[in-house]
Parts: C-alpha cells; structure tokens; sequence
C-alpha cells in the first residue's frame, strides 16, 4: 500500500473520521514542512510509549496515578463512573464535581462480545469493598448499552452499603419540546419533580 492510501487507512479508523475527512487530513499534513509531519509523528510516538491507565481509576496518565486520583483534595469517598476517559474532561469543564473517577474502558455490548470482564467492571467493585466510598454516580451513556450497563453495576453494588446514583435524564436547557426525541421526553417524564 502507497504510504498516502495507508495514512488514509490509519486516519480513517478514528472515531468520527469518514474516509473524505481522512484525505483532507493527510493532504493538509502533505502541505505542511516536514518538520510538522515529524513533530506530529513524534507526539504520536511519546503518547503510545508514556500513557498507560490510571491503576486506580483508568484515567490516562503518564504517572503510576493520575493527578486526579493523587489530589489530596479531591474526595476519595465519592466516585463518577464513566465508559471512557473521554468523559472524564467533559465532566471536569463542565461540573464543579470534586469526587473521584472510575473509567470502564467501555460498555457492555453482547452483540459486540464485550462482556463484564472486558471491562473495569471487578475493579469498581474492589475500589468499593473496602467501605470507603459511600456513594457511586453511574454517568454511563444514555444509550441503551450504556443503560444495561449502569443496571449490572447497580445489581452488583447492591448490598456492599453504597449509595449508588444515576445522572438525571431530561430535556437539555435552551431546548425546545418539539425537536425532542421520544426516550430523552420519556425519561424527563418518569424523573419529574414536584414543584415547590
């Protein structure tokens, strides 16, 4: 394979890149001096050799332990657990969540094959054993393997004296009730609150 079809290959197995976004990058990085592509090409090299998971969330770090995990401040007792470490910036920009995290690796997803030991999944459960966290956050997606999901983790956490929460499902802010799809109406009907 021409090593131009073979970086369109690579790029073209990124999530959310089509086969046309891939061309457009590996074209743009054609246009760029050599010393781009290589610093580039560099960057990618230092991430695959340095980052690893977390040993104690899966965060990815270059450490033993995250920064996350290793803040003194942050509180050990209260865990956010999310499919993957993506996730974990989205909900440090835009929350001001001061607990731990927890990253599965992914999803359960029987058509795909992947089961409960392809995942994290044993490790909450040790993190959650000793009695130090009294509550565990499930902010897996809202689709429905993200749902099958937190309801395993809520079955096997059941009886080791955690609180175990699921993040609200509803209408967005700023949103209007006619562009809503009928399961997200249908969650923020069965959580409705009474008004005060």
């Amino acid at each position: 394979m021409a090593a131009i079809d073979q970086l369109i290959a690579e790029f073209a197995k990124l999530p959310g890149i089509g086969r046309k976004t891939a061309q457009r990058l590996t074209f743009h990085l054609l246009q760029q001096s050599p010393e781009q592509a290589s610093r580039l090409a560099a960057a990618l090299s230092s991430v695959a050799e340095r980052v690893r998971p977390c040993q104690e969330c899966g965060n990815p770090t270059e450490d033993q332990v995250c920064a996350i995990c290793a803040d003194p401040r942050r509180d050990a007792s209260v865990l956010c657990v999310v499919e993957e470490a993506s996730a974990v910036s989205v909900v440090e920009r835009a929350t001001e969540f001061r607990g731990r995290y927890h990253v599965l690796g992914g999803r359960l997803s029987p058509l795909d094959g992947v089961g409960p030991e392809a995942l994290r999944i044993d490790r909450l459960v040790e993190r959650v054993r000793p009695g130090q966290v009294r509550e565990v956050i499930l902010a897996t997606n809202p689709s429905m393997e993200g749902e099958v999901t937190a309801t395993y983790i809520q079955q096997l956490l059941a009886g080791l004296g955690v609180r175990v929460t699921r993040l609200a499902r509803g209408l967005p802010m700023g949103g209007e009730l006619e562009y809503v799809d009928g399961v997200t109406l249908a969650h923020a009907l069965s959580a409705r609150q009474e008004v005060p």
